[in-house]
């Protein structure tokens, strides 16, 4: 597990639930909702596949062993965190002559209001430019874990490099580009596999710091593979539509990830120029 000191850019909003509130009604809440995590770099599929289940009654005492379960990968994700913001911090203005601002990270169970909106927990962990936070509810790493079949600590840190590889690019200005540009699926695999790419990066010179184990890089790419686009479309319905694609294959997943890996170079990172 990746240990060091934890960050003290993590709001924690569990217990806050946003159940209560509504967000249209029907299938048109739910189709406004999946637009508003589309547009925020999450993935719509993921919340239209699964709103039935997100919907289910939850039970609010949860028994002590879960409780310090969820203490621990708080514990994690804020470690995780802090390392982002010491490497970010050095390697941003060093490569991209960029000072490098921390996001916050948000902590949520089952619904929760961005200032892209509200998100349900079955729309996965994403990055909202337009307050610089990262929404995760741990529920996904269940998921990652048991769905997915990407368990280990180290698919979890991916996760959160790879949003955080969103706040660097929000930084860049890549984003605005994007979203001047129309936001085509084109366009958004590009910005999910720099993302990943970023991660890599991040991930180099974490393990320089000593803070990787062995088999770590490769829970990342387990975890890179997992989540691309032809891989959930295989599970959920059987087939591939490489045009509908929006995070990218789990080929290309995986490549970017270890592009950024193996050079540490954010350079190695353009996507949008291949």
């Amino acid at each position: 597990m990746l240990k060091g000191r934890e960050s003290t850019n993590v709001e924690d909003r569990r217990g806050m639930s946003g159940r209560g509130v509504a967000v249209g009604g029907g299938g048109i809440g739910i189709l406004v909702l999946a637009l508003v995590v589309y547009l925020c770099g999450g993935d719509p599929r993921a919340l239209l596949d699964q709103v039935t289940r997100d919907s289910a009654p939850t039970t609010q005492n949860q028994p002590q062993q879960n409780v310090q379960r969820n203490e621990e990968q708080v514990k994690f994700a804020s470690s995780v965190l802090a390392s982002t913001e010491d490497v970010w911090g050095k390697i941003l203005p060093q490569q991209a002559r960029i000072r490098y601002t921390a996001p916050k990270l948000v902590l949520f169970n089952d619904q929760t209001e961005s200032a892209c909106g509200y998100a349900s927990s079955a729309s996965g962990p994403f990055y909202c430019p337009g307050d610089q936070k990262l929404y995760l509810d741990f529920s996904f790493f269940r998921q990652l874990k048991n769905e997915f079949k990407a368990p280990g600590d180290f698919a979890q840190a991916y996760v959160i490099s790879h949003e955080v590889g969103h706040h660097v690019q929000n930084l860049l200005g890549t984003m605005d580009k994007v979203q001047q540009a129309g936001n085509s699926n084109d366009l958004s695999v590009k910005l999910e596999l720099q993302a990943d790419c970023y991660a890599g990066v991040w991930a180099h010179y974490a393990q320089q710091q000593g803070l990787l184990e062995v088999g770590d890089v490769e829970e990342a790419l387990r975890a890179a593979q997992s989540v691309g686009d032809d891989a959930i479309q295989k599970r959920s319905q059987g087939y591939v539509v490489p045009e509908s694609f929006t995070h990218g294959s789990a080929q290309s997943r995986m490549t970017w990830f270890s592009n950024g890996f193996k050079s540490g170079d954010m350079r190695q990172c353009n996507t949008f120029g291949r």
